[in-house]
């Protein structure tokens, strides 16, 4: 559903996106019931060849670090840091308990890891997000390209990080508020808004580096993020199948990290 918001909901502030006195472009009640299909899509992917290293390419022990989303933790990304181990790569977990944080404070703790990595492995990092971890990835490359060897984001917005559901905006403004009630420097900067000018914002909506390759792996039945927004003229675009939670379970995702990870060029 798109279109403008009845006005008490409206002065509630729950758009992050919303332009002050403005009306944000796009209103969109997502699929959420539907989304509760990531427990068939683990089921199925637990069965499949993919995931036990039949039939993708193999790693030669190159580093990467996964980044969940919104709501999420590591734990969402176990399987893929166990597939990932078994298919001759190197993975490294977050840090994330839950990825919740000031965008800002996320992106230093994250950058902070990404160093720990980059200097254990020896070589630039493949760093892979889901939702929200794809754009702390984004930004991270953008701030550290020679730390990094190239990104993949699995549903997740490349330039309009709020371009998602109403409740999950509903979720973002409850997260915010909550920051903001402990430190009101985070109210007046605008933080977990559009309109915030924090380093995270900067790099986030930067020109993507040239020279690494970035894949945008998205799926037009995502009942969270509006696919669209993972379309982006600056990334190899891959769709595929699947609800947004369940991306982090997919055989098909599994599918083109595989592949993509398998063209990220080697370390000089």
């Amino acid at each position: 559903m798109d279109g403008p918001l009845p006005p008490d909901l409206e002065r509630t502030g729950l758009d992050p996106a919303a332009p002050a006195g403005g009306t944000p472009e796009r209103h969109w009640w997502g699929r959420h019931l539907a989304e509760m299909r990531w427990q068939a899509e683990l089921a199925r992917l637990l069965t499949d060849p993919v995931y036990w290293g039949q039939g993708v390419p193999r790693g030669d022990g190159a580093p990467v670090l996964l980044v969940p989303g919104f709501l999420a933790g590591d734990s969402s990304l176990v399987a893929m840091r166990d597939w990932l181990q078994r298919i001759g790569y190197t993975p490294f977990l977050s840090g994330i308990l839950m990825n919740v944080d000031c965008s800002d404070r996320a992106l230093r703790r994250l950058d902070a890891r990404l160093e720990e990595v980059h200097a254990a492995a020896g070589r630039p990092v493949t760093l892979i997000g889901h939702s929200r971890g794809a754009h702390f990835a984004k930004a991270l490359a953008h701030w550290r390209p020679d730390r990094t060897a190239a990104v993949i984001s699995i549903g997740a917005g490349l330039d309009t990080p709020f371009d998602i559901s109403l409740p999950t905006k509903a979720a973002v403004a409850a997260v915010r508020t909550a920051h903001q009630r402990r430190d009101r420097r985070l109210a007046a900067r605008g933080c977990m808004t559009a309109g915030c000018g924090c380093a995270f914002a900067r790099h986030y909506g930067a020109a993507f580096p040239a020279q690494l390759p970035l894949t945008s792996i998205f799926s037009r039945e995502d009942g969270v993020v509006w696919w669209e927004a993972c379309v982006v003229p600056y990334a190899r675009n891959v769709e595929v199948t699947g609800s947004h939670v369940g991306l982090a379970f997919n055989r098909k995702v599994y599918a083109v990290v595989a592949e993509a990870l398998a063209a990220a060029p080697a370390p000089a």
